[in-house]
C-alpha cells in the first residue's frame, strides 16, 4: 500500500494506492472518489462475529460505537483482485496524521470522532473512561487502537505531539490522542469555584507517567458554543 496526504494542513485528504489484495477500513462517508475496478463493501463496525449471537452481538456493538465512541455504525472496506486507489477525507478541517502500529507496542487511546482509516491487522475497540470522561466533555469512552497496520486519525486543527515526562496539563477539548502508558484525571483549571465557572476554562486533564500525547490547536466544542446562538 502507498498513502500520500494532500492539501494539508487545513484542508487534507488521503489518496490511498492499493496492490492487488491490498484493503483499508474508513469510516462511513468518507469516501471522495475510487477508482471503477476497486470495490467497496460495507460492514458492522464490530469486527468479524460469527453466528446468529456473534451477529447480534454485532449490531450492539455497532451501535454502541456509534451512540458512546463518536463513531459511524459501519465502515466501508475498499480492495479487491485489481487494487486500485480511494481518496478519503475527514469531516471537519484540519490535518490527518499518519501512524504506524505495531504488534506489542503500546496501544493508541483516540477521542471520539478521530478515527478515519486503518489498514492491516489494527483492532479498534471501545475503552472506557469512568465518569471522569462524562465530566471533561470527552464522553464515556475512548477508541483504543492496537495491533499491526497503519492507522490515520484526523484532528480539528493542527496536531501537535508532546513527550510527556512526569505531568502535563491539557484542556479537554484540545485532546486527539494519547499513549495507554499514560494515566490521566480530571480537576478544575484554576483554584476554587470562580476559577472553574468564571474562568472560560473549564475543566482540564492532568497527564501523568511517560508517553506520547497529541493535542489539537482548536476546539470543536469552542466552536459549536460560538455557533450555537447563531442557529436559534
Amino acid at each position: 500500500m502507498k498513502h500520500a496526504i494532500e492539501y494539508g494542513p487545513s484542508f487534507a485528504w488521503l489518496r490511498i494506492n492499493l496492490a492487488p489484495g491490498e484493503t483499508i477500513e474508513a469510516e462511513a462517508g468518507a469516501m471522495v472518489t475510487k477508482t471503477p475496478d476497486l470495490g467497496m463493501s460495507t460492514h458492522l463496525n464490530a469486527g468479524n462475529k460469527a453466528g446468529f449471537f456473534g451477529k447480534v452481538m454485532a449490531i450492539l456493538v455497532a451501535l454502541a460505537r456509534k451512540v458512546f465512541g463518536g463513531e459511524t455504525m459501519f465502515i466501508n472496506r475498499f480492495g479487491g483482485a485489481h487494487g486500485g486507489e480511494v481518496l478519503l477525507a475527514p469531516s471537519l478541517s484540519g490535518p490527518i496524521w499518519h501512524r504506524r502500529m505495531q504488534a506489542g507496542q503500546r496501544s493508541l487511546l483516540v477521542q471520539a470522532g478521530s478515527y478515519l482509516a486503518s489498514t492491516g491487522n489494527i483492532e479498534t475497540k471501545m475503552r472506557w473512561a469512568g465518569l471522569r470522561g462524562l465530566f471533561g466533555g470527552e464522553g464515556l469512552f475512548f477508541l483504543e487502537s492496537q495491533g499491526d497496520g497503519d492507522l490515520f486519525i484526523n484532528s480539528y486543527g493542527g496536531i501537535q505531539e508532546i513527550d510527556v515526562e512526569g505531568g502535563y496539563i491539557v484542556d479537554t477539548g484540545h485532546i486527539v490522542a494519547f499513549e495507554s502508558s499514560l494515566d490521566f484525571k480530571i480537576k478544575g483549571a484554576g483554584q476554587g469555584l470562580k476559577s472553574l465557572f468564571l474562568s472560560g476554562e473549564g475543566l482540564v486533564c492532568e497527564f501523568s507517567g511517560r508517553g506520547k500525547l497529541y493535542i489539537q490547536s482548536r476546539n470543536l466544542g469552542a466552536l459549536v458554543g460560538w455557533l450555537s446562538p447563531f442557529l436559534r
